[in-house]
């Protein structure tokens, strides 16, 4: 645990997280998710400066607001606001900052193509998730989430640093390639209303999904991906969860939301298991319902 660092004499060099426990190897990307057991293993304390760092290319990153991520944060976080990847002048609340914000972003929390992301949050991946996909979405492939968030962290008995995000951070050279499989728009799923190799998850509670929601849209709410305690379920819970309401690793799925937060929890879940054919229709509800020219309907989730 981090906390025998930083009590004890600084590490002088820097032990890798490549080590899960068992179930968590039980999921086909098992490398997307990390424990905070081998974060904290990988953690080395400068003696110079007393900086944490997790790995020469790594940066982890609190995606809470400011004060929640001054109030405590795992040691050595970078601090990314929830909403930063939204862009505030769409009439689609949620809608993704244009691309080349995107790359100035990342870039400002000193992300390059070699960087290795990690991303927590204290709501069980809730935000962090969205961060996820939008990465990949602009190709970046090494990235994770820490199963369990910060509460996970503080439970496994390692300290938190409080204060504001550090400054000057030396900026990455983010090269963003968009990956358009990761991503639906609103045509793109109507075009395939009759196909029955594809799926459309809605992952909105239940009485969300009842009071309007897109016909053909299967419910399967995103807080069904987590235990009580915010960590994820077991790769087997997760795939007979899946697989008892239909969706196979065959289909062809796009997930969505209220405004593109949610949905990325279960395109992330998805992901985990091994589902190579996930994507996410980011604009979500907010878009579809109220368009008026696009299908609705209303009715009981069961």
């Amino acid at each position: 645990m981090l906390t025998r660092y930083l009590r004890g004499v600084a590490l002088c060099a820097i032990v890798t997280a490549a080590t899960l426990p068992a179930s968590a190897e039980d999921y086909a990307n098992p490398d997307l998710l990390m424990t905070v057991d081998a974060l904290a293993s990988a953690a080395a304390v400068s003696q110079r400066t007393g900086e944490v760092t997790y790995g020469e290319s790594a940066v982890v990153i609190d995606v809470r607001p400011a004060a929640a991520y001054g109030d405590g944060h795992i040691p050595g976080a970078l601090q990314m606001d929830p909403d930063a990847v939204a862009d505030p002048n769409s009439p689609v609340p949620g809608d993704l900052r244009p691309v080349a914000d995107l790359a100035d972003l990342f870039a400002g929390l000193g992300i390059s193509p070699e960087t290795e992301v990690i991303l927590y949050d204290d709501r069980g991946g809730f935000h962090a998730a969205r961060v996820f996909w939008v990465l990949e979405y602009l190709g970046h492939r090494n990235v994770r989430m820490i199963d369990g968030g910060i509460q996970a962290w503080v439970a496994d008995g390692n300290t938190v640093e409080t204060g504001a995000a550090p400054t000057g951070i030396t900026p990455g050279q983010f090269a963003p390639a968009v990956t358009p499989r990761r991503f639906a728009s609103a045509d793109w799923i109507l075009e395939r209303q009759d196909d029955a190799e594809t799926v459309v998850i809605d992952v909105r509670p239940t009485h969300m999904y009842a009071e309007g929601h897109i016909p053909w849209a299967q419910n399967i709410p995103w807080s069904q991906n987590l235990e009580d305690d915010l960590t994820m379920r077991t790769a087997e819970e997760l795939r007979a969860h899946f697989e008892a309401l239909g969706v196979t690793p065959d289909d062809n799925i796009v997930v969505h939301c209220q405004n593109g937060l949610a949905s990325a929890h279960s395109y992330f879940a998805l992901r985990l298991l091994g589902y190579p054919q996930v994507r996410t229709y980011h604009r979500s509800w907010v878009e579809w319902g109220s368009a008026g020219d696009l299908p609705v309907a209303t009715a009981d989730a069961g």
